[in-house]
């Protein structure tokens, strides 16, 4: 069997393919420049470099290798499409066409145009169900009532913020938002929120946007996300279960306990 996998940066594109390798897969990457893990090369049968906007390319590599399906999965760093893309014909048309220009439409309507190639794109999860968020407290730590109450209200608002899909993850305090994620990415958000919280403890809230498409771009969070936290002396991680991934959970949890964090996976029954 065969799978085609279009990786960004980050483990998760290791983590695939080691999994798929047990399954029986042959793994075909496409991996970026300036983004993917060359050491993702160790792991799959061929790892072909592109730069941002080599549509045509990926596609014709693809199809010389007979792949019908593919995942997505992995970071792309929104600054590098600024600076490190080279668009080709096929691109410049696809985003001619491409009415929003946000994260989700962009991924939805580029997956769209790989299956009207033969290039159908799978669930970035569909062989590790394991990194789904699962729903509850993870942690020692439960949030007390203030935390409560700024948890039910970061909820809203990020779900809110979602739906202008302009980013996954949100930081409240006392009821006053400190910080959005933009195209700074989580970590940042969080040190920015952190830093205006003064230190006195702060939400942090990463969900699923409203209209996101679980194919790709699921919200992720891991020990660095842990780290980053306990910095900027963040007391709470809300994430969605069901509509998230988590990497290294036992560590991640570990580390949560060591620092006074709670984790919590929650879904909107959750939300009172």
């Amino acid at each position: 069997m065969k799978i085609g996998l279009i990786a960004g940066g980050g483990k998760l594109p290791i983590l695939f393919s080691q999994k798929a390798f047990k399954k029986g897969y042959k793994v075909f990457a496409a991996g970026f420049n300036s983004e993917t893990d060359p050491l993702l090369s160790d792991y799959v049968e061929e790892l072909k470099w592109f730069y941002l906007g080599q549509v045509t390319k990926l596609i014709r590599y693809f199809k010389q290798q007979d792949i019908s399906q593919a995942v997505m999965l992995g970071t792309i760093k929104k600054t590098n499409i600024f600076k490190d893309i080279r668009p080709d014909f096929k691109a410049l048309t696809f985003i001619a066409k491409t009415t929003r220009t946000h994260d989700d439409s962009i991924l939805t309507s580029f997956a769209d145009l790989l299956l009207k190639e033969g290039i159908e794109i799978l669930p970035s999860t569909f062989l590790l169900p394991e990194l789904i968020c699962p729903r509850g407290c993870w942690t020692k730590r439960e949030p007390n009532k203030a935390e409560q109450k700024d948890i039910i209200e970061g909820w809203r608002l990020t779900k809110e913020i979602g739906k202008l899909d302009i980013g996954q993850c949100l930081v409240i305090a006392n009821g006053t938002v400190l910080a959005i994620e933009a195209i700074e990415g989580t970590d940042a958000a969080i040190k920015r929120g952190g830093l205006l919280s003064h230190n006195n403890g702060c939400v942090v809230i990463k969900l699923s946007k409203p209209s996101q498409d679980l194919r790709f771009d699921l919200p992720s969070s891991g020990c660095q996300t842990i780290i980053t936290m306990h910095e900027a002396r963040a007391s709470i991680l809300v994430l969605e279960a069901g509509k998230s991934i988590s990497f290294d959970r036992e560590e991640m949890i570990a580390l949560a306990d060591r620092y006074h964090i709670s984790i919590l996976g929650y879904t909107n029954e959750d939300i009172k």
